[in-house]
């Protein structure tokens, strides 16, 4: 009986845990093959694969074993340091074991095995690099992100009494940013808006951009009157921009129900859309110099105050948008598109016009493009609302504006 206990005491407890630990070796043997399997790229092992069949067929030697470098050098360009050695090893094995069978001299096959290994090494420390370079630029795509909603912060869908879309897409589509500019804000004065357009590229356009939207958002809050807004930009521009450095922008805000305020500093024209569906450009009738360049001339900024009713549609863009070209040269019109996608979803109206702007240009644009579409719906059944006159701008734009000139 006490051996038995004894028995049972020493060895029977063994077994279980033999059991377990052969049982998690297994596992481990078991999760390295699948990664080493998920980690071998599948093209270099063809490559491979395809040599040696060659190889096999015509028995030529050292011919064609050296053509097996190709594998890891291949691998290096998608895979990562592992996945090269691991196509490396193989060219070497296969290569050693086809050198052996056709008779290759040793010092021949040594040669072929040696160089093979120099590639492999080399290949996996390029690999490497090239694994460091893509985490160093997915850091930088988040830094630039972050920036970006910093910078151009989102804007909802619905901002006062507005429905409100917004695309931007940058030249540099690995920065995620460039030197448009667009951003509206409801202040106690009404929403206020600014679209904009920075001379040049790059990170001087961008901080020009981070200057214009800082004073704008400060100005939009403080100053009652929309020239004043302006003003505060120009001032702020005028100490910190070159001389050959200028910022083309719309700036615009509805302070009352029914008219829309708007200053044009030498930008395009924003379109403006009725509720019978005309699109119409809306040129100032006394053009303005840009931003940052108002101390060359003696022109000043004018107001320019338009009927907006409910169902009516504002337009805004940036020149990368209607100086976009297709493969025969021809600019993209964005008048038509507009007349085209119109619907009562701006969000529906501006990714159609995207799509089509970028189907134009064969998939990439060529500068920075914004686009800003505001609309305003038409009022609830239960909201009290004064009876407006129908806007007269859709037979004649410029009769129905009012012009005052800046302070």
């Amino acid at each position: 009986m006490s051996h038995a206990r004894d028995r049972s005491g020493d060895h029977w407890p063994i077994r279980p845990f033999r059991n377990r630990a052969a049982g998690a070796g297994s596992a481990a043997r078991k999760r390295a093959a699948v990664q080493l399997a998920a980690g071998t790229p599948v093209l270099p092992v063809l490559i491979v694969s395809v040599v040696v069949l060659i190889d096999a067929a015509c028995g030529a030697g050292t011919i064609w074993l050296p053509l097996l470098a190709a594998g890891p050098t291949l691998a290096a360009t998608t895979s990562g340091p592992r996945g090269v050695l691991c196509v490396g090893l193989l060219a070497a094995v296969l290569g050693a074991t086809l050198g052996t069978r056709d008779g290759v001299p040793g010092q021949e096959l040594t040669a072929v095995l040696a160089a093979l290994a120099a590639v492999t090494l080399a290949s996996g420390l390029a690999s490497a690099l090239r694994g460091r370079r893509e985490r160093v630029l997915a850091a930088v795509r988040s830094v630039a992100e972050a920036a970006q909603h910093a910078l151009l912060k989102p804007v909802p869908a619905t901002v006062g009494p507005f429905q409100v879309a917004v695309r931007y897409s940058a030249a540099a589509a690995e920065a995620r940013i460039g030197g448009d500019l667009y951003a509206l804000v409801p202040t106690p004065y009404g929403v206020r808006l600014i679209v904009g357009d920075v001379r040049g590229k790059g990170l001087p356009a961008v901080g020009t951009a981070a200057l214009v939207l800082g004073v704008f958002r400060e100005a939009a809050y403080d100053e009652p009157d929309l020239l004043a807004v302006v003003d505060r930009i120009e001032r702020s521009l005028a100490r910190n921009l070159g001389c050959d450095d200028f910022v083309t922008a719309v700036v615009a805000g509805y302070p009352q129900a029914g008219h829309l305020e708007m200053v044009n500093c030498g930008h395009a024209p924003p379109l403006m859309v009725g509720r019978s569906g005309a699109v119409v450009a809306v040129e100032p009738a006394h053009p303005a110099p840009p931003l940052g360049l108002r101390a060359l001339t003696d022109e000043t900024p004018s107001l320019q105050v338009l009927p907006f009713a409910d169902g009516d549609q504002l337009l805004l863009y940036t020149d990368g948008v209607t100086e976009a070209r297709n493969h025969g040269r021809e600019f993209y019109p964005l008048a038509e598109g507009l007349a085209r996608h119109l619907s009562a979803d701006p969000a529906g109206t501006l990714t159609a016009l995207h799509d089509e702007l970028l189907a134009h240009v064969g998939g990439r644009l060529h500068d920075d493009a914004a686009l800003l579409l505001l609309r305003k719906p038409a009022a609830s059944p239960n909201e009290t609302t004064v009876p407006e006159p129908a806007p007269p701008w859709e037979t004649n734009l410029s009769s129905g504006s009012v012009m005052r000139g800046a302070r």
